[in-house]
């Protein structure tokens, strides 16, 4: 990437991260079916039609408030970067969202099944999984 003396860049991805993560809560907490919730990390096309579902929504919710963003601020963004980043996003999302991945992550750290299973572990490094590809999708999206 070439100097950004101006510092627009470093400006459009932080409006665009902010923008993806609130994104994110509203799809991950609001926008998502209780079915979805309860069912996309199940085994067979079940689990992963309702992880597709969810992951559909989610990130029509990241566009949405893409959409919201250049509308109220005027920031002019490459599409082909912010199809790439919310690529990005929607992959990693179902990737995490079918739950095994992450669990199978957790134990090659040697994360206590205590603290995954009982403190709200698999949540939490499900929500940093998320937050972390977004910064990444972020980063595409801005360029």
């Amino acid at each position: 990437m070439l100097a950004d003396p101006t510092g627009a860049h470093a400006a459009a991805f932080a409006a665009v991260f902010a923008t993806l993560y609130a994104a994110h809560q509203v799809a991950d907490h609001w926008i998502q079916t209780q079915h979805q919730a309860d069912c996309k990390g199940q085994p067979g096309w079940a689990g992963r039609l309702a992880c597709a579902a969810h992951v559909a929504t989610y990130t029509a919710t990241a566009v949405l408030a893409l959409v919201f963003l250049i509308a109220g601020t005027g920031l002019r963004l490459d599409p082909s970067g912010v199809a790439v980043g919310l690529g990005i996003s929607a992959v990693t999302h179902y990737i995490a969202d079918r739950r095994t991945p992450l669990r199978w992550i957790a134990d090659q750290l040697r994360k206590s099944p205590a603290w995954l299973d009982k403190a709200g572990g698999m949540y939490a490094l499900d929500q940093s999984w998320h937050v972390g590809w977004l910064f990444i999708a972020a980063l595409f999206c801005a360029v």
